[in-house]
């Protein structure tokens, strides 16, 4: 499909305010590319085309607009519309939407919902921000004990529209305890005076309606559930989440973990959509206190000044510092990053963290005695032009090389027990990425240089 072409024509239909014709080309294309053809409108005409589709299409199209975007529709309707779409969504999205506007606004929509609604969605914001109760929704397919497959079937044609999805079907029992789950293609398969308990699975996965979103999201992508149903802590069914909610949970969570081991704050909003000054209020606390940590290197340096000046030893020295920082860095952003993956995908756990450093530590000797031969070997010719005899390079060479072969050992070590340490203490994993490791490993790399100097050459 050339969306491209399809958005020529819309435009054209909207320019010379053929409605009949714009209507039916909208109704033909899929809710998502609505929403993303009315992001390029302005105002007044991306409320003409919203006010021209179907009332079912409508809302799903709303569902798909981005924070701004519905915020100028409902900016531009009057109470009755945004009453009226509201009701129209999905509990979920109701409630996705309501959380992104100012409080004014949410009043003046929830005033004019029925009470049924209203009580439902006040008692969605209540949940925890982040939590499964915050992201489920209540339109799904119950069943009870003693119903036949024939009367699910009649409950599904006669309700399954207005619920999120019909793929998996919850028996309940009497005080609404979720009992197992059944899959529709079960029913399709199996007689209709077959009651649905003799087909339930009752090996289910389920999660409590204060467990974290990203809880969540690791239990639907391990177990490979289209839809994960939410309890309360007495067992009885309150919702369920769905994998487009699962999606854009996994979405968010990736982001701010990129961000955070960028150094920076998270942010909820889009990129060229956040403002200069959100966007520098952001980095600057990491980048301070990232600056103010790398003092300590500097300091470090001018501790050995002194004997860095004194002779041809001290020059070389102070030329490899780039290099050995660098390395070590790298090694140890390795690491961290391999170790917050493993956390993030359930790979690795906390007891887990002497495997871990046993097997950085043997991957940094091996790594680490490569790069230090290299390092030798270079340092070795490099220094071939100085005035400096054969005897006089080899042990500046071999002095720069062993620093290379421990900050590469400890480098490895620090970088996959910093996020393990961080998860033990309820941070997060992510925040002992890049930036701090590379701070970290720096100021390391400087004492193991100068401790095997003052070791190995007259300094």
């Amino acid at each position: 499909m050339d969306f491209e072409k399809i958005r020529a024509r819309l435009d054209k239909l909207v320019a010379e305010g053929r409605k009949g014709e714009l209507r039916g080309a909208l109704s033909m294309l899929n809710e998502v590319d609505i929403a993303e053809y009315m992001e390029e409108l302005d105002n007044e005409k991306m409320l003409m085309v919203f006010r021209l589709l179907p009332k079912d299409i409508a809302a799903d199209v709303f569902s798909y607009m981005d924070a701004d975007q519905r915020q100028r529709v409902i900016e531009a309707m009057d109470d009755n519309e945004a009453v009226r779409l509201v009701d129209d969504m999905f509990i979920d999205d109701a409630v996705d939407f309501l959380e992104e506007l100012p409080a004014g606004v949410v009043k003046r929509v929830l005033k004019g919902c029925d009470a049924q609604k209203r009580a439902l969605i006040n008692q969605f914001l209540r949940y925890p921000e982040n939590s499964a109760g915050s992201i489920m929704t209540i339109e799904y397919m119950e069943l009870h004990v003693g119903t036949t497959v024939g009367e699910a079937m009649a409950e599904i044609r006669r309700t399954g529209l207005d619920k999120e999805t019909i793929y998996t079907l919850y028996v309940l029992d009497a005080q609404r305890k979720l009992l197992g789950t059944v899959a529709l293609r079960k029913l399709l398969l199996a007689k209709d005076d077959v009651k649905v308990e003799t087909l339930m699975n009752q090996q289910f996965v389920c999660v409590h309606t204060t467990d974290d979103q990203e809880m969540v999201a690791d239990a639907v992508r391990k177990y490979d559930l289209i839809s994960i149903p939410v309890v309360d802590h007495e067992e009885r069914m309150i919702g369920i989440i769905t994998i487009d909610d699962i999606v854009d949970v996994i979405e968010e969570e990736n982001t701010e973990d990129f961000e955070k081991m960028a150094a920076m704050l998270p942010s909820e909003d889009e990129y060229l959509k956040t403002n200069v000054l959100t966007l520098a209020k952001n980095r600057m606390p990491w980048l301070l206190f990232l600056m103010i940590s790398a003092i300590f290197t500097g300091m470090i340096i001018t501790h050995y000044e002194d004997a860095l000046k004194t002779n041809a030893f001290g020059v070389v020295l102070t030329a490899c510092i780039p290099m050995l920082m660098g390395a070590g860095g790298n090694c140890g952003s390795q690491a961290s990053t391999l170790t917050i993956r493993g956390l993030a995908l359930g790979e690795v756990e906390i007891k887990d963290i002497f495997k871990l450093l046993w097997k950085e530590v043997r991957v940094g000797l091996i790594v680490g005695a490569v790069l230090s031969v290299v390092t030798f070997v270079l340092y070795t010719f490099v220094l071939g032009d100085m005035e400096m005899t054969l005897a006089q390079r080899v042990p500046i060479a071999l002095t720069i090389a062993a620093a290379v072969y421990i900050t590469v050992i400890v480098a490895k070590a620090i970088g996959c027990t910093l996020p393990l340490l961080a998860k033990a203490v309820h941070l997060d994993p992510a925040l002992m990425a890049s930036p701090l490791i590379t701070t970290i490993v720096d100021i390391c790399s400087l004492l193991v240089l100068f401790a095997v100097a003052s070791e190995l050459l007259p300094v």
